[in-house]
């Protein structure tokens, strides 16, 4: 079937579609009625099935033929040891673990916040939790206890799995105490915490820890717990330092069926081949396309630990994509753009047969058009951009390769997937012109899978996602869509810029510049201008041997947007530095960027043009270790 039929076919009768896709997934009562309808724009998918997430990624493999199969793959380039784990000693090991969980007193609806390094046990535990009914938040390793803490606070977990310690090159992150610092600060306490030891940092145990493996020991191991199809089958928190974390609620059924469809038809794997996504299990990829979706699906998945470049080299991913015989591989723009920057002829890649991968997919930010054609250049297969959020869970917009490759057109990561009614809207909430820059919503309801709510936070959810376009959810992203229907992402709506009147797109401008042979990486960000309101100012980090004068680059920069977007761009300032400001997932800190260049200091009756404010930037950036000197 081609795309087109099968949106379409969704489009004219959403339940029916849904209702199909469910047949793939094992029920012990078989959802009835697809869509609930709870009013005043909240809705729930197969609420009255019943179900258990752990039997369909595991059990079910294992009774169908699959138990011999690789489930888990770990590779780890900073310890120098791989692992594979069949999905019939992945059933002994979550089985065992949750039975270990019930001897613990935790029980199905109970929370169990999991603070794991790349290790196979982190999907171990995740699945545990899934096997008896509790509901896990995953917080990334090594998370400040502060961090940590206001999630205890907020998702109160019976019980606490980590491990003592996690691995980065060049250094151990001990795990311990941020967990036990984090447990004084919250006010809530945990029952228990289950601590995984790892060889390379051992830590010591209090009265409220016990050990993974020693807690298991004679214990009967549990079976799956069928629970409601609405049942929450974990909590993610977005990231964010300050104020309440936002928890996203990831109801069980639909995460079911959708991730399942998405395997074949997003990401052309069939069951028994291997699936790479380098990401962290603390984020919603890790969740989606490291554990839940592959196997469910029946593949072989990655846990990869370690970084694109320096683990040893800038082929570690190439390395591990070659051994491992990877059909698909899915990372964020920024690891590439970290490949490309240490190895930028591609020199790392040839010493390695790729033959047997089929796609590069990329998301998680914008995928800048030089760091596309790159990948496809030296790896010899398409690129695929795709756009989705933690909230969503999976792909709202991407390329359908294993339904029907549509043509790439660089600089989209292409059209709707069935479920998602995507439109452009302008302040008033009306639809925009084709090639029209707008706010990117989604008419309700949403699909399956995606957020239902906000953990204990109705309204907030409401005024975080329905309020400023009725009867649509607010993605926060700004964008386009062409004649063909393809999606274009320009920038979060907060960084679309209004420069003398002129709204402008931030991303637009990051594509003219990341396009210079010299520019490795790069970031807009519009600072306040005393007469123009706001000005663009450009972060270049450049790619490695590059030794010219930063000043001849940084006009041939200026030139480029001026030419390809137009005088009326105002862009005429960019700042040499030596790497940008990210979270701890790759995205780019642009408020805080922002925040320097807005602070006090900036703040003389002069425009962006004058060079002592660019210094002052420059001076600022270089206080918190990002620009070179």
């Amino acid at each position: 079937m081609s795309y087109r039929a099968e949106y379409e076919g969704w489009k004219s009768d959403p339940e029916g579609y849904w209702l199909k896709q469910a047949q793939a997934i094992d029920w012990v009562e078989p959802p009835a009625t697809a869509l609930f309808d709870r009013g005043n724009d909240f809705y729930e998918w197969f609420a009255d099935a019943r179900v258990n997430t752990c039997w369909n990624a595991v059990d079910r493999h294992v009774e169908r033929g699959r138990a011999d199969q690789v489930a888990i793959i770990h590779d780890s380039p900073i310890t120098g040891t791989q692992s594979k784990t069949t999905y019939a000693e992945l059933k002994g090991q979550v089985a065992s673990l949750a039975g270990a969980l019930l001897a613990q007193g935790v029980a199905t609806g109970d929370r169990v916040i999991i603070y794991m390094p790349m290790v196979s046990e982190a999907l171990v535990a995740m699945l545990a939790c899934a096997r008896i009914g509790a509901v896990h938040s995953v917080v990334f390793g090594g998370f400040a206890a502060n961090e940590l803490a206001v999630r205890i606070d907020d998702c109160t977990p019976k019980a606490i799995i980590a491990a003592s310690c996690g691995l980065e090159p060049g250094r151990v992150v001990a795990y311990k105490p941020l967990l036990d610092g984090a447990i004084e600060m919250a006010d809530h306490k945990p029952d228990v915490c289950v601590i995984l030891q790892r060889d390379q940092h051992p830590c010591d145990l209090t009265d409220r820890d016990v050990d993974w493996h020693a807690c298991q020991e004679g214990v009967k191991p549990a079976e799956c717990v069928p629970v409601a199809g609405n049942h929450p089958a974990y909590i993610l928190y977005t990231s964010g330092t300050t104020g309440a974390p936002k928890g996203v609620v990831r109801p069980t059924a639909g995460h079911l069926v959708a991730l399942n469809w998405t395997m074949k038809n997003i990401y052309q794997v069939d069951p028994g081949e291997v699936f790479w996504a380098a990401s962290d299990v603390g984020w919603v990829v890790g969740h989606s396309y490291i554990c839940y979706a592959p196997l469910i699906h029946g593949n072989t998945t990655i846990v990869f630990e370690g970084k694109p470049v320096g683990t040893p080299d800038a082929g570690t991913f190439w390395r591990v994509i070659a051994e491992h015989d990877v059909k698909s591989f899915f990372t964020a723009p920024t690891a590439i753009r970290a490949v490309k920057r240490e190895d930028p002829k591609g020199l790392e890649r040839q010493k390695y047969d790729l033959s047997g991968l089929r796609a590069l997919y990329l998301a998680g930010e914008r995928a800048d058009p030089d760091t596309i054609e790159w990948a496809q250049d030296i790896l010899g297969v398409p690129v695929y951009d795709h756009w989705w959020q933690t909230e969503t869970g999976f792909t709202i917009a991407g390329n359908p390769a294993g339904l029907e490759a549509l043509p790439v057109k660089i600089g989209s990561p292409t059209v709707a997937m069935p479920g998602f009614d995507v439109q452009i809207l302008d302040e008033a909430a009306h639809p925009v012109a084709a090639g029209e820059l707008g706010a990117i919503a989604i008419k309700l309801p949403l699909p399956p899978g995606t957020l239902p709510t906000l953990w204990n936070a109705d309204d907030r959810f409401r005024k975080s996602y329905l309020t400023t376009f009725p009867g649509y959810y607010e993605t926060g992203d700004a964008g386009m869509m062409d004649e063909d229907g393809y999606l274009y992402i320009m920038a979060r709506t907060d960084d679309v810029i209004n420069v003398a009147g002129h709204r402008l797109s931030t991303g637009a401008m990051e594509e003219v510049l990341a396009g210079h042979a010299d520019v490795a990486e790069c970031a807009v960000v519009g600072v306040t201008d005393a007469l123009k309101g706001q000005s663009p100012v450009g972060l270049l980090c450049l790619t490695n041997g590059v030794n010219r004068p930063h000043d001849e680059i940084v006009a041939e920069c200026v030139k480029r947007v001026r030419d390809q977007i137009g005088p009326v761009a105002a862009f005429k300032q960019a700042v040499v530095v030596d790497r940008l400001p990210k979270t701890r997932s790759g995205k780019i800190l642009r408020g805080t960027v922002v925040k320097i260049a807005d602070s006090e200091a900036f703040k003389m009756p002069a425009t962006i043009d004058d060079p002592a404010i660019l210094d002052e930037i420059k001076v600022a950036l270089q206080t918190i270790g990002y620009a070179k000197d």
